[in-house]
């Protein structure tokens, strides 16, 4: 372990990654070692949004309608390989079919976190949710859900759905249309 700069204890730089490993261990992620990997290995995972204008939820047939949600779903992936785009619904729900390859959400459903700002309430209610089943019903969107963790609005509102990942192959981003590798991240499960 390095010694910061006065040489009287660890770096910040050791002291952050003995932090993240305790972290990551604790959280029971996995964690790899080995050396940095070369442009070929680097696989991106996608991370989706999709934002609406009002949210209606039937927690007895555990529903979440996506009121006049926008008809382009945003995706973005952070470092090593940066992207970010959208996708017109249509190519969306490709995501979960067998067309998006193996590893597609209808498959492997993703968790999505439900952020909604009920009327009259300055603070957005989070919700950790399992959705499945997306069906377009004229402007609206509607998956059913199964709550992991947090609160569902009880009213609409403005809404976000942060949906989880899918790696490439899935078939989004340039260059990965249908190539069908890639995986699924860590999420709560």
């Amino acid at each position: 372990m390095k010694t910061n700069n006065r040489g009287t204890g660890p770096s910040r730089r050791a002291l952050v990654g003995t932090g993240t490993l305790t972290v990551a261990a604790g959280l029971g992620l996995p964690l790899i070692f080995g050396t940095r990997a070369n442009a070929e290995e680097l696989k991106p995972m996608l991370m989706f949004v999709q934002i609406a204008d009002d949210l209606s939820v039937d927690k007895t047939a555990q529903t979440l309608r996506l009121i006049k949600v926008g008809q382009q779903t945003l995706y973005f992936a952070d470092r090593p390989v940066r992207i970010a785009g959208h996708l017109r619904m249509a190519d969306y729900l490709t995501e979960w079919t067998s067309k998006a390859g193996k590893d597609n959400f209808g498959n492997n459903p993703p968790n999505a976190t439900l952020s909604g700002y009920e009327p009259g309430q300055s603070d957005n209610k989070l919700a950790v949710v399992v959705i499945r089943d997306p069906k377009i019903d004229g402007s609206d969107l509607v998956y059913t859900y199964k709550l992991i963790e947090g609160d569902i609005p009880a009213r609409g509102g403005p809404t976000s759905l942060f949906i989880d990942w899918i790696g490439v192959g899935g078939g989004v981003g340039p260059g990965f249309h249908g190539v069908g590798v890639g995986f699924r991240g860590p999420g709560f499960r």
